[in-house]
């Protein structure tokens, strides 16, 4: 159960990154966003305090905190310049004995390995793609098309563009190619779900509240390649994806659709043991509908799919964040 303390009684820590490598523009715009996460929890009541984390000194800013005088909400994607670092950030807040929001290191972790999750979903009998991984371009196996090449390893979409979606297997072999290279890992190979996407958001822990699912809109995208969601649809203003891919809330369902997502979304969750909250990517073909990925620390910026589904059910962006705060409350020896 989420704690019951009255907000006051209940201080945020907030952590955040700005990565060396950003323009500062990018820069600017993720301090507005943690500016406004902060002023939201403060017009709550919740005392607050702003940490900006780097590798060079993250534990020992952290030592300035006591653990037990603090709820820490973990905005992290990584330690700045330290790719593959989102869970080296939960693994020193637990060094230091500290409750922080959102799932443990090894649940990060778990669900950055692509290859992982797709093997879980398989063995949990969840619909996910049919798939393979190479670790070098030859893909003489490989026969259905259209298919979608990624990353291995990543997330945030990086890597994925309209290149990625492949119709053949000279186009294949190409894909994964550039992926070996690019990112020095394997590629990860799976049957592209030419349907509807959602991008659905669930918050709790025993008893799980699934918010409004986004539907991704791609009615603006008449050629294949530019039907998904590229790094620049979520961070290029202005780019070609970015304009032409917008969103619905909720989406439109029927009772049975709806219910059918719930619980393929609910047992998800539950069955990679993520905690507090997570956003699951779904896509729809021929009534089945297909977990793409899921992420156990998605961003929940205001103008995120998150904060906007919880809106849409009359949750403010601070009682969004409070939300959290409080579900990690729970577990906190002295604030719980």
């Amino acid at each position: 159960m989420p704690s019951q303390r009255d907000a006051a009684e209940l201080p945020v820590l907030v952590i955040y990154n700005l990565d060396t490598g950003w323009e500062q523009e990018d820069k600017n715009g993720q301090t507005a966003e943690i500016e406004r996460m902060s002023s939201s929890l403060e017009e709550l009541g919740h005392p607050v305090s702003l940490l900006e984390i780097n590798g060079n000194t993250l534990h020992r800013n952290l030592a300035g905190y006591k653990p037990n005088d603090w709820i820490v909400m973990n905005l992290c994607e990584e330690i700045p310049g330290v790719p593959h670092s989102e869970a080296a950030v939960v693994h020193a807040l637990e060094r230091r004995n500290m409750i922080y929001t959102g799932s443990p290191p090894e649940i990060l972790g778990n669900c950055e390995n692509k290859q992982y999750v797709k093997q879980a979903l398989a063995s949990l009998g969840l619909p996910t793609p049919l798939w393979r991984v190479y670790d070098r371009p030859i893909a003489s196996d490989w026969s259905c098309f259209p298919a979608i090449v990624k990353p291995a390893n990543e997330h945030c979409s990086l890597g994925i563009s309209s290149e990625s979606v492949v119709l053949n297997r000279k186009e294949l072999e190409r894909q994964i190619r550039y992926i070996n290279r690019t990112f020095n890992q394997p590629a990860l190979v799976e049957d592209f779900i030419d349907g509807r996407e959602f991008h659905v958001s669930l918050i709790g822990n025993g008893s799980l509240l699934m918010l409004p699912p986004v539907e991704m809109d791609f009615s603006q995208c008449p050629d294949i390649h530019d039907r998904l969601c590229t790094y620049d649809a979520k961070f290029i203003p202005g780019s070609k994806h970015y304009e032409a891919i917008t969103s619905y809330i909720p989406a439109s369902l029927s009772d049975g659709e709806y219910g059918e997502l719930e619980q393929t979304c609910v047992e998800c969750f539950r069955a990679f043991d993520c905690r507090d909250y997570a956003r699951l990517d779904v896509r729809l073909r021929d009534g089945v509908f297909y977990i793409l990925d899921i992420n156990p620390n998605p961003d929940i910026s205001s103008d995120a799919s998150m904060a906007s589904a919880a809106e849409h059910i009359g949750l403010s962006y601070g009682e969004l964040g409070s939300r959290l705060v409080r579900l990690a409350a729970s577990r906190h020896p002295v604030l719980g």
